[in-house]
C-alpha cells in the first residue's frame, strides 16, 4: 500500500512502525487511528467505533454573549430584562465542553458537532460557534488550529460536522465552504470516496466534512450531505439508552451516523433546576451512559452502532470506552 506522501522521509519507518504498534487498541489518544490492527484499515469508517464531541467548542462561550436569535422568545425576553440573575443560569446549561478542540483531538476525538452562527446586526463575515450564546472563537481560527494539528498527525482522520447555521445567508455559505477548502484543501476526503483508512492514507486525506445546507453539497464534491444525529432530547440516562435502543431496532443508516449520549435540559426543565448545570446532570448520567457503550458492537448489522459524541469527553474513560468497541470486530 502506500502511504502519505507527506511524511516521505520516514515512510518506511512508519510502515513498520505501523504494523509493530498495530495490536494496540488503546493507545496515546492522539495517534489511536495509526494504531489500529492492519485488518481494520479497509474496514469503512462508518463500520469503525469513532468517539465524538457534542457541541464541540462550547468551552469558549462569550459570557457576555446575547442569546441566539434561534433560541425562544421567552428565554431572549429574560436574558434581556434580568439579564445580570438570568445569564450566569443560560451559561451553566450551554457549556457541554471543557477540553479546548485540540485537546479534544489529543484525547482521541475524531467526530466534532461545530453549530455555526452569523452574529446579529454584524457586518462583517465572521462566523462563530454557537450554542444558546455565542463563542469567543471564530470558525476559521479554529479551522487553522485543527489544520496544523492534522500536520503533525498524518495518519489521523477527523470528521468534522458543520451543522444548524444560526444567521447565515447565502453569502456566509459561500464564504464558509470557501474557508474550508482555502484551509484543508487537498486533505479534504470527497464524497465519491469511500471512506477507509487505507484508501484515505493512500491519497493524503484527512478531513471529511459534514455539511448540513444541501445546497452547497451539491455544488462542491468535498462536502458531504449531513451525517445522521440520534438525538434523544432527554433528561435522564434511562430515558436515552431507551430512545437509543428504539432508533437501533429500526436499523442503523448505511453510511457514517452519530448516536448521542448527551442529555438535554429544555427551559422547563431548567427552570426547575435554576441551580443545576449540563455538567452536574452530565455527570451522574455517565456510569450508566457508559454501562450502555460497553454494551455496544461497531459493524454493518442493523443494530450496530458508529460514532458516539458526548459531552464532558474527558470524564469516565469515554473515549476510551468507545474505541475499544473496535476490538469486537476482531473476534
Amino acid at each position: 500500500m502506500r502511504f502519505p506522501s507527506r511524511e516521505q522521509p520516514a515512510r518506511g519507518k512508519m510502515k513498520e512502525h505501523l504494523k509493530k504498534k498495530s495490536i494496540d487498541l488503546l493507545c496515546e489518544g492522539d495517534q489511536w487511528m495509526s494504531h489500529l490492527p492492519e485488518c481494520l484499515w479497509s474496514v469503512p469508517l462508518s463500520n469503525l467505533s469513532l468517539p465524538g464531541s457534542h457541541d464541540a467548542m462550547t468551552y469558549c462561550l462569550d459570557k457576555e454573549s446575547r442569546v441566539s436569535i434561534n433560541e425562544s422568545k421567552l428565554l431572549q425576553f429574560m436574558d434581556k430584562h434580568f439579564h445580570s440573575v438570568v445569564h450566569p443560569i443560560i451559561l451553566n446549561w450551554s457549556i457541554t465542553q471543557v477540553l479546548t478542540v485540540l485537546e479534544q483531538l489529543d484525547a482521541g476525538i475524531r467526530y466534532f458537532d461545530f453549530r455555526i452562527a452569523h452574529k446579529p446586526d454584524d457586518p462583517s463575515m465572521n462566523l462563530y460557534f454557537v450554542h444558546m450564546l455565542y463563542t469567543t472563537i471564530d470558525v476559521e481560527a479554529v479551522l487553522w488550529d485543527i489544520l496544523r494539528w492534522l500536520k503533525n498527525h498524518p495518519w489521523e482522520v477527523v470528521i468534522l460536522a458543520f451543522r444548524n447555521f444560526d444567521g447565515l445567508d447565502e453569502d456566509h455559505h459561500r464564504h464558509l465552504v470557501s474557508c474550508v477548502k482555502k484551509i484543508f484543501g487537498s486533505r479534504l476526503c470527497p464524497r465519491n470516496v469511500v471512506p477507509t483508512l487505507r484508501n484515505m492514507w493512500s491519497c493524503d486525506y484527512q478531513v471529511i466534512v459534514s455539511y448540513e445546507e444541501i445546497s452547497q453539497v451539491v455544488q462542491h464534491s468535498e462536502l458531504w450531505p449531513a451525517v445522521p444525529y440520534w438525538w434523544g432530547d432527554k433528561t435522564t440516562a434511562q430515558k436515552l439508552i431507551k430512545y437509543l435502543e428504539r432508533r437501533k431496532q429500526n436499523g442503523r443508516p448505511a453510511g457514517l451516523f452519530v448516536a448521542g449520549i448527551n442529555l438535554t435540559g429544555e427551559l422547563g426543565y431548567i427552570l426547575a433546576h435554576l441551580n443545576g448545570s449540563l455538567k452536574q446532570m452530565t455527570l451522574k448520567a455517565l456510569p450508566f451512559l457508559n454501562l450502555w457503550i460497553k454494551k455496544q458492537h461497531p459493524g454493518s448489522k442493523k443494530d450496530c452502532i458508529n460514532i458516539i459524541a458526548g459531552d464532558f469527553i474527558e470524564k469516565s474513560d469515554f473515549v476510551r470506552n468507545v474505541i475499544g468497541l473496535n476490538r469486537k470486530l476482531l473476534k
